[in-house]
């Protein structure tokens, strides 16, 4: 049983629990889960500072436990996570930069203070079609699996509408994970059309539908980044959100894609 199904399997048993119409069953089954977790806790807290007591070693052991997700949230839930929330936050947000990136954006960690992160988001990419939905999905994503801990995101140079893209689930595409250099693959999923490609080892998805034409780019060339329209011959540069060559005013719908742990995950509003 992977992590996610141990956590839905609680999640599920405790809204059980909360829905039971007996009071005093509720509140018993209440004190013995706390009473196991701060067991357990109790017993986590040993192992740790036996590791650390241990030398270099030990030390080394303690630091890679949080590559576990599960072990990390163990340590999470005690208060023993061996990372800071700051550098957590650093490193979640340098995970989605490459995506970021290729459209023409970056983002940056301006403070940290009372567990709300205040970022910065730069270029291009604060004012693309896609920003909310990069921030709402790409940023937070990454920031709910390395730090669950984070009390709230402020975010600046952002231009995002009340919407943004909430409402949207995240899709595994094992299809692509190993697309090519320079290859362009056309996958359906959910009913939608895309278009994935791999410029310069960057996975990009967008809608396979040209901005100026409405046809089906995936039978266009690729070269170099830029994907002609097999229809109207005109050209989108891949690396700028897909951004019309010759006219700025046109653009491609680009979709949040992340790469991770040799899994590919595409955001499709519901």
């Amino acid at each position: 049983m992977d992590v996610e199904q141990l956590v839905e399997r609680v999640q599920g048993l405790q809204a059980q629990l909360e829905s039971s119409p007996d009071s005093a069953t509720r509140e018993l089954a209440d004190q013995l889960i706390a009473a196991v977790v701060q067991m357990y806790g109790a017993g986590l807290e040993r192992i740790l500072d036996s590791l650390l007591e241990a030398g270099p070693e030990g030390e080394r052991i303690v630091a890679a436990l949080p590559a576990d997700r599960l072990v990390a949230t163990l340590l999470l839930i005690h208060g023993r996570h061996p990372v800071a929330l700051e550098q957590r936050v650093q490193d979640a947000l340098d995970s989605v930069r490459p995506y970021m990136e290729s459209h023409g954006g970056n983002v940056e960690l301006l403070s940290l203070e009372n567990g709300v992160a205040r970022i910065h988001l730069q270029g291009s990419c604060s004012d693309c079609s896609a920003s909310s939905v990069t921030l709402e999905l790409a940023i937070k994503q990454a920031l709910e699996e390395a730090a669950p801990d984070l009390e709230g995101l402020e975010v600046e140079g952002a231009n995002v509408p009340p919407s943004g893209g909430s409402d949207s689930v995240w899709i595994d595409l094992e299809s692509v994970a190993d697309l090519a250099d320079g290859s362009l693959a056309a996958v359906s999923v959910v009913g939608r059309e895309l278009l994935v490609a791999n410029v310069d080892g960057a996975l990009l998805a967008y809608r396979d539908c040209c901005a100026s034409c409405g046809a089906p780019l995936h039978g266009g060339l690729l070269l170099a980044g830029a994907l002609s329209c097999p229809e109207c011959a005109r050209s989108f540069f891949l690396p700028t959100a897909g951004r019309s060559m010759d006219d700025e005013r046109i653009q491609l719908e680009p979709v949040p894609l992340l790469r991770e742990d040799g899994r590919v995950r595409v955001a499709l509003a519901q």
